[in-house]
């Protein structure tokens, strides 16, 4: 865990971690490099003789050597990056803080969110974007806080966590991301698939669409972080064009003046709503924000991190979230395109590319094959989570997970091509109650109980259980919050008893109820915690 500036002499304490005992031997040995090794056998050499019968375990690591001896492969999993594996500090580097985030974010299926101001909450041009620009603002300086950790600890996101909920806990919080990433990379798989079979004509089935997108992704994924950076330093200027040409394009047909309907008191829950469904999305990668910084330089400035973070999230999701409210105020007046929402989302954009011919296809397509900078991150993230669920999940190699999580997503792709809409309405709220409350968890336990009382961490100690917190606090706290949120959540399929108290339908207010009660509820079940238990 975390250990005092001055450690004082206390039987019941564990004597602290120096950062020079067998460091150089934990930090050199990779153990995706080898697999059918126990985590207490690290510091053996592995066997040298081979079995004289070769077994599929044998071809297994073959290939595994084989495919992390390529030049740019990512062989590392979840293991700290020591501070002398870092990447020098440059300005480029820097740069590529702010690309990251916005050429994974500039993408279709962020339009999408726009849509919901003024077709599911009936909110006028005005009203949906200053909610979109407020509620990503706030989002994106939740996920940029959570950036901070990467480049100080070496550590990716969710290890991180285990310093400030406990290590079982934090386990909770590792499962629920996986499914958020996989959702978010269904349902991009989805949009593309839907683009791809519009542009065609109905010649390309929405399903072989999915399988494209899924190719490029898993191909991304697979080969690290190194190619990644690459792929995304470049795959914003595509789209930035083609979505710069869809304004001059569909915009003749936005209604800026479109206002919002239903009553005063409705209206306001309404706004409240979509602020919150904005504030979701660049939330959603809270948890995952630190996984692409661990090969910064230990010294990085967290400051720095956090604006170049913020920037990229806040430029490209208030971009598309315009774009997207702007579409939709069009639909509203526009016939031909209401017809074409009614079909998919792919045939809807195919529509806004219309007056431009076969130039207008080309543009589609182009933002189709964009999705792919979106998937890429989540799918990377979502491979070192599943290895983080305990140490026989860790020993398989992170392409792996990558391969069998593509599948996955390949597979919920297929059987919901049809349901996008839904899927997304229902999908994009729910998760993003857990990741606030756990934010919030994390903000309290820096603030109130680590840096108030000196506390430094020591990121050597990233699995060792005994060196981190219990995390009874943080657990009992997170669920009381996902208790808030269930009560004020406003979904179609459930609506909370606070939620129906607001306004004339109700209002989502599942976010804010949950953070109020695990921010109310932390600080004294951890004090108590330290008290008890000491740790």
């Amino acid at each position: 865990m975390a250990k005092p500036e001055a450690p004082r002499a206390q039987p019941s304490q564990h004597p602290p971690i120096t950062t020079n005992t067998n460091t150089n031997t934990n930090t050199n040995f990779d153990i995706e490099k080898h697999p059918t090794l126990h985590l207490s056998e690290t510091n053996s050499p592995p066997p040298t003789h081979t079995s004289p019968s070769p077994t599929f375990l044998t071809y297994l690591l073959q290939w595994n050597t084989r495919i992390e001896s390529l030049s740019g492969f990512e062989a590392r999993g979840i293991t700290r990056v020591p501070p002398s594996e870092r990447q020098q500090p440059s300005g480029a580097a820097y740069l590529q803080m702010v690309l990251l985030w916005f050429s994974a974010n500039i993408t279709m299926n962020n339009l999408v969110v726009g849509l919901y101001g003024p077709l599911l909450f009936q909110l006028g041009f005005l009203d949906s974007s200053l909610c979109a620009v407020g509620g990503v603002a706030l989002g994106a300086a939740s996920t940029a806080y959570m950036s901070t950790w990467g480049a100080v600890s070496g550590c990716r996101t969710l290890v991180v966590v285990r310093y400030f909920m406990g290590y079982w806990p934090s386990k909770l919080c590792v499962l629920l991301n996986i499914i958020l990433m996989e959702g978010y990379c269904t349902v991009t798989a989805i949009i593309g698939g839907q683009i791809l079979s519009a542009v065609s004509g109905g010649s390309m089935t929405i399903a072989i669409g999915i399988v494209v997108v899924s190719i490029v992704v898993v191909f991304v994924a697979v080969v690290g972080l190194k190619f990644f950076h690459v792929y995304e330093r470049y795959a914003w200027l595509p789209q930035l064009l083609v979505l710069c040409i869809l304004i001059g394009s569909a915009g003749p047909f936005f209604s800026t003046s479109l206002a919002s309907t239903g009553s005063t008191a409705q209206i306001a829950a309404n706004r409240l709503s979509f602020f919150s469904l904005c504030f979701y999305v660049p939330n959603s990668w809270g948890a995952s924000s630190s996984d692409y910084y661990v090969y910064y330089p230990e010294k990085t400035s967290k400051w720095k991190a956090f604006a170049l973070t913020w920037t990229g999230l806040t430029l490209s999701f208030c971009f598309v979230d315009m774009l997207g409210i702007g579409i939709a105020s069009g639909i509203a007046t526009h016939p031909i395109w209401e017809e074409a929402y009614g079909i998919s989302i792919g045939a809807l954009l195919t529509v806004s590319y219309a007056p431009l011919g076969r130039f207008g296809d080309f543009c589609a397509v182009i933002l189709a094959l964009g999705l792919i900078a979106n998937s890429i991150p989540g799918t990377y993230s979502a491979a070192l989570n599943c290895q983080m669920m305990g140490r026989s999940w860790k020993v398989i190699p992170r392409w792996i997970w990558t391969i069998a999580l593509v599948v996955i997503q390949l597979a919920c792709a297929l059987a919901g091509q049809h349901k996008v809409f839904v899927v997304f309405q229902n999908f994009l709220a729910l998760m993003g109650y857990w990741l606030t409350i756990m934010i919030c968890i994390v903000a309290e336990e820096h603030v109130l109980f680590q840096r108030l009382r000196g506390l430094v961490l020591d990121w050597t100690a990233w699995e060792d259980k005994q060196k981190l917190p219990i995390g009874l606090a943080a657990l009992m706290a997170f669920l009381l919050g996902w208790m808030g949120a269930i009560l004020g959540m406003y979904q179609v399929w459930y609506v909370g008893p606070i939620a129906k108290l607001a306004a004339d339908t109700g209002a989502d207010v599942g976010l804010w109820v949950g953070c109020g009660f695990a921010l109310i509820a932390f600080p004294p079940l951890r004090f108590v915690e330290l008290r008890v238990i000491g740790r």
